[in-house]
């Protein structure tokens, strides 16, 4: 039996990537460290879904630890890794980068070394699109991105450059997909919609960075799911972008679609703009469509839609989690 390795299996992406797999009949091996990142109630929740399916295997690990990653290299027979395990959050970096070192650098270098010992070909790996910090919108793949604006992006245009390294040297087959700001249900809570639906249903303010009008390239998660199983075919070394592919939509507009959904006013606490962020994220997409005939289908509205239906039906999980 071969496996696709999932790493971060039950992190957002990971565990959206893991269903569709499982789902089409496929074996996963996934890999988490479960760490408190953020509420672990989220990837425990997300996890207990997955372990319904019969092909999937789970190993709680840290990609760090070299041998007992090696062990699983040597145990399971791997078609290709799908590396989606990082630590992830821009502001977070500041406070703590040495462990973006480890969780987004380190990580990466043993799976390609294991890689390159067991004679697995094909890697998808997982980066950013805040590589594209300080460039001018919309962004494309062929931008120079030496400009990073905190550790978090910087580590991820590390891995990124490691992965052509073993590209170069040892034929690796490998795709990264650089996202454009994820949502979707059970999405990671130190993301704004998350928030702003918590804190919409609790009656609280919705802290807000900035007057609101800062603009993202929001993407859905099957859209992002599929765009990334996708990119398992054979491409040699390729950057691509997975996001929205249209005007970017400002928070404040965010904000008053979810208050038409929830039929809840917002009282808004605007913030400082933290200088690590950026104004506006915006995909050019052209290139996902070439390689991979990937396009997003599902609409911001209808995202929402889907998102605030899962947090009205898992209510009670949703104000447990701790943002």
């Amino acid at each position: 039996m071969t496996y696709y390795l999932v790493t971060g299996a039950a992190g957002f992406i990971g565990w959206k990537v893991s269903e569709f797999l499982l789902k089409e009949g496929h074996s996963v091996l996934g890999i988490d460290e479960l760490n408190s990142a953020y509420d672990v109630q989220l990837k425990e929740w997300r996890l207990k879904t997955l372990k319904t399916y019969s092909n999937f295997v789970f190993y709680r690990l840290n990609l760090v630890d070299w041998e007992g990653l090696r062990d699983l290299f040597e145990k399971y027979s791997i078609k290709a890794v799908i590396h989606l395990a990082a630590r992830a959050g821009v502001r977070q970096s500041l406070e703590d980068p040495w462990v973006y070192i480890d969780s987004n650098i380190t990580a990466t270098l043993n799976l390609l070394e294991l890689m390159k010992k067991y004679h697995i070909n094909k890697m998808v790996l997982a980066s950013t699109s805040s590589v594209y910090a300080g460039q001018n919108p919309p962004y494309h793949e062929a931008l120079k991105v030496d400009t990073p604006l905190s550790p978090y992006a910087a580590t991820k245009r590390s891995a990124e450059l490691l992965a052509y390294t073993y590209h170069y040297l040892y034929g690796l087959d490998i795709s990264v997909v650089r996202y454009f700001t994820v949502y979707g249900p059970a999405g990671r809570p130190d993301m704004s919609i998350f928030r702003f639906i918590k804190w919409l249903l609790e009656d609280k303010p919705l802290e807000i960075y900035g007057d609101g009008t800062q603009a993202r390239d929001f993407t859905y998660i099957d859209d992002i799911a599929k765009g990334t199983l996708l990119a398992l075919k054979p491409l040699g070394y390729e950057i691509i972008n997975l996001g929205g592919g249209r005007n970017p939509i400002s928070i404040n507009r965010v904000i008053e679609l979810l208050e038409e959904l929830l039929g809840k006013r917002a009282i808004r606490h605007y913030k400082e703009f933290h200088r690590a962020d950026v104004k506006i994220t915006w995909a050019e997409i052209e290139k996902a469509k070439r390689l991979l005939q990937w396009e997003p289908e599902i609409s911001l509205e209808e995202g929402l839609k889907r998102t605030v239906k899962w947090s009205l039906e898992n209510l009670d999980l949703l104000k447990s989690i701790q943002i």
